[in-house]
């Protein structure tokens, strides 16, 4: 039962992150309410990948690298 709550919990985490990554792009998502709230559930996770990683000239690959720990971590749940 709870590795299937954490499954679904990282499922959801992970489209959040996608979401956040795609309307990063777009400046009227950006200042909307819904993503103010989007930004303060995502950026807490993001934040220490950007302070480990290189800058890398306006390219932030910090939700690939977020989505893809997240994937480990729902990989090892479900063994």
């Amino acid at each position: 039962m709870l590795p299937k709550l954490l499954h679904i919990l990282i499922e959801l985490l992970i489209i959040l992150v996608f979401i956040h990554a795609l309307g990063s792009w777009i400046p009227q998502i950006r200042e909307s309410k819904l993503y103010e709230l989007l930004d303060r559930i995502v950026e807490p996770m993001l934040r220490p990948i950007r302070q480990v990683l290189p800058h890398m000239g306006g390219i932030d690959i910090s939700p690939m690298i977020l989505i893809f720990i997240l994937i480990l971590i729902d990989r090892l749940i479900a063994r």
